[in-house]
């Protein structure tokens, strides 16, 4: 097995805290200058905001679910893949380390957003405290709801821990990494009971090779991590004693 990175390769790679809040800062804008000046541009969109029913809203979060789930998945891939020698050939340890870390930040926006749109639509009704309160959701499907709501929060946690690592530790740190699988499990559960999108062709198409990838890239993590041991060890042969 390759040797994990390095104090030096994690702190060249990782963010600081200053260009955190510089990319919130950005998306929050990027998001405010969409809201203001695409009805300005799309007439239909306009109209689809205003009047009794609005639909863009929750077309809004069903499209955002999806891609904060697509770069969940790629955040993961790129995770097992460093701790192994797929990320090492290509693109590199270090690089696939800031690439992970910058998919997991931007699906954490996504996912906010995903979120908090939905207090424009006028079916689902929700309020800011049921969006941040976990379970709070009671006219829509509570429990899986809140089963997301938990995993964004432990997405949250975990995207955190890249400032943090210095504080708490590397066994701390990659110990709170484990819960990934727990928060996708989430995600995914999410996703599959409470949106409704699960029964058409491309979604299940789309859980099927997102999850089965992941699957793959964990079972391969684990054979080769087994592998490593059993050779390390394995007894030596005898030295040749010459002439």
């Amino acid at each position: 097995m390759p040797a994990p990175l390095n104090e030096a390769e994690y702190n060249d790679s990782a963010l600081n805290l200053q260009s955190f809040l510089l990319f919130l800062l950005a998306m929050a804008a990027g998001a405010l200058a969409a809201v203001l000046l695409l009805p300005a541009w799309m007439p239909n969109l306009a109209a689809s905001l205003a009047g009794d029913g609005p639909k863009v809203y929750w077309y809004l979060s069903r499209a955002t679910s999806f891609v904060a789930l697509a770069l969940l998945w790629a955040s993961m891939a790129l995770g097992l893949g460093i701790t192994n020698k797929m990320a090492r050939l290509w693109p590199g340890a270090p690089a696939a380390f800031a690439i992970h870390e910058y998919v997991s930040l931007l699906g954490l926006a996504f996912s906010l957003f995903h979120a908090l749109v939905l207090m424009g639509d006028h079916y689902i009704n929700f309020n800011l405290l049921q969006v941040l309160v976990p379970f709070s959701t009671v006219s829509y499907r509570p429990t899986w709801v809140g089963i997301g709501q938990i995993g964004f929060y432990l997405w949250l946690i975990v995207a955190l821990s890249f400032y943090l690592r210095q504080r708490i530790g590397p066994k701390t740190w990659r110990a709170l990494h484990y819960a990934s699988f727990l928060m996708y499990l989430m995600g995914i559960s999410h996703g599959l009971m409470s949106g409704t999108d699960t029964s058409t062709a491309w979604a299940q198409y789309f859980y099927w090779i997102s999850g089965g990838s992941l699957v793959f890239l964990l079972v391969y993590r684990i054979a080769a991590t087994i592998t490593s041991k059993l050779e390390a060890n394995a007894p030596k042969p005898a030295p040749v004693r010459q002439g």
